[in-house]
């Protein structure tokens, strides 16, 4: 890619950006939420038109039309917001671009069906071909949205942030897969995870503002050195040091079942305690109950048995209003569903839950004065990259969506607070930031579930790890017993102690 300029109004994306992959090359693109890369790469798979500069494959200029013509070049990607249609099955997502499965006035959906079980089963992706997308997680969604790349038969894959929903097991062997995988492919990688950066990649390339900054081959560079040149700061994540401040029970779960989507029991008898003032991390691989958790707790799911005790007030089965107005902070595991109103404004996405306070409105109009300052001042302090308050949410990059949901509310003044994979496509800079917020909640006597599957997280900011499998929790440890190996056996249903 040669001098490539893409302008939004407000916006300048990409700022005259070159890039050269070569085969059998893994690039690594780095860079801090909305520095460009995956407007970049959009442009390169069809999605979008450049203003200037141009691509070439193998010495030759191509234009692309449109993603079919990025396809029909042996190009794929793994989009970090995954592009599947919620309403079909993994079968019939893959089918949409699967040529060979299109026959005169036939779609052969065995064919497809089988293939995709094939892949799956080749590359060790677990998916089941017969599930809808919409009843799946999100860790599950990009696991489909991988097969589906790889069953359209990428040359060049484009991976947007491919590991953000995997577990430490699953993401190693994706790794050791694309090693394999490198004496065949070309690849992009984008990823915030610079350790897998390292893993993965020969050269790296760092955006800043849509400028590319810095170029170089990866083993020259130390993870921490990488993370200093995007953030322009030596880069220090804090860690949970701190006392034990043995509050009260915040939240207490005894006995509760829910049922998933798809009708089984995701939670099966689950119980567990969080108290004031302390950060209990569930840990699991995605599809466990995290997501039902969090949903039943906020009122978003029912609950066939069992209490959700919230300060003495049972919470099972209420509204997500009477969950929001005694005090439960949220910040969801769908960002752009259940997280924010995308084509709202970003200042009215802060007020979605207090637009009826007296702070916000009067006799049901709203101040809108008072409604810009707090927007201003949550976007200056959450660092959030955006034309104006007045910008649509829908179009921030995902992780300036994730600092909008974030800003809200961490600054609500919940009286416990839910995290939900709270860092997901975050830089290296906006965690630091996020975790030092975690925890000053924390000191001040509020409790906090953090549901990650980012190990290092969990490990550095928990009091407490609760391991969660198939809808059970599997073992409480605390803080000091806790390490990657031994909560990984626990993540896979292995109990050493049974």
């Amino acid at each position: 890619m040669e001098h490539i300029t893409k302008r939004f109004p407000g916006v300048l994306a990409c700022d005259d950006i070159s890039i050269h992959v070569g085969e059998g090359e893994v690039l690594a693109l780095v860079g801090e939420n909305g520095a460009g890369k995956t407007t970049l790469m959009n442009i390169l798979m069809g999605l979008y038109q450049q203003d200037e500069g141009r691509i070439l494959i193998n010495g030759e200029e191509v234009r692309f039309r449109g993603p079919e013509d990025a396809f029909a070049a042996g190009l794929g990607m793994v989009h970090q917001q995954y592009m599947l249609v919620p309403n079909m099955t993994v079968t019939e997502n893959v089918a949409l671009g699967y040529q060979q499965a299109w026959k005169p006035l036939k779609l052969d959906l065995k064919m497809v069906r089988d293939r995709v079980i094939e892949i799956s089963e080749h590359y060790g992706l677990q998916v089941n071909p017969d599930a809808y997308i919409w009843q799946l997680s999100v860790g599950e969604q990009q696991r489909v949205e991988l097969v589906k790349t790889l069953c359209l038969g990428a040359r060049f894959l484009i991976l947007d942030e491919p590991t953000s929903a995997l577990t430490p097991q699953e993401t190693d062997e994706l790794i050791l897969l694309l090693k394999r995988m490198k004496d065949e492919l070309s690849i992009i990688f984008i990823s915030h995870k610079l350790n897998e950066v390292k893993a993965l990649s020969n050269k790296v390339t760092i955006l800043r503002h849509g400028k590319v900054v810095f170029n170089g081959e990866t083993d020259d560079y130390s993870p921490q050195e990488i993370a200093a040149l995007m953030t322009g700061h030596e880069v220090q994540l804090p860690e949970n040091k701190e006392p034990d401040m043995h509050g009260a029970p915040a939240l207490v779960l005894k006995d509760v079942c829910v049922r998933s989507d798809r009708g089984f029991l995701a939670l099966d008898g689950l119980d567990l305690t969080v108290h004031e003032g302390e950060i209990v991390g569930l840990a699991g691989v995605s599809g466990n109950g995290q997501r039902e958790l969090a949903e039943a707790i906020n009122g978003l799911r029912s609950v066939e048995r069992g209490t959700i005790t919230f300060f003495g007030v049972n919470l099972a089965n209420k509204n997500p209003y009477y969950v929001i107005d005694h005090g439960m902070g949220y910040i969801p595991e769908e960002r752009n569903v259940e997280g924010i109103v995308p084509p709202f404004a970003i200042r009215e996405n802060f007020i979605l839950k207090d637009s009826d306070r007296e702070r916000f409105s009067h006799l049901s109009f709203l101040k809108k004065k008072s409604i810009e300052e707090n927007a201003k001042r949550l976007r200056d302090d959450f660092d959030i990259r955006c034309p104006g308050t007045s910008t649509s949410a829908g179009s921030l990059s995902g992780g300036n969506i994730q600092k909008v949901i974030l800003a809200r509310e961490i600054t609500r003044a919940p009286k416990f607070l839910i995290a939900v994979y709270p860092t997901r496509g975050l830089d290296m800079g906006a965690i630091e930031f996020i975790h030092r917020e975690l925890l000053k909640k924390r000191r001040e006597g509020i409790g906090i579930l953090l549901v990650s599957e980012e190990l290092d997280e969990i490990i550095n900011l928990s009091d407490r790890i609760a391991v969660i499998y198939k809808g059970k929790i599997q073992k409480v440890l605390p803080h000091a017993e806790a390490n990657r190996r031994n909560l990984g056996i626990l993540m896979a249903g292995v109990n050493e102690d049974e």
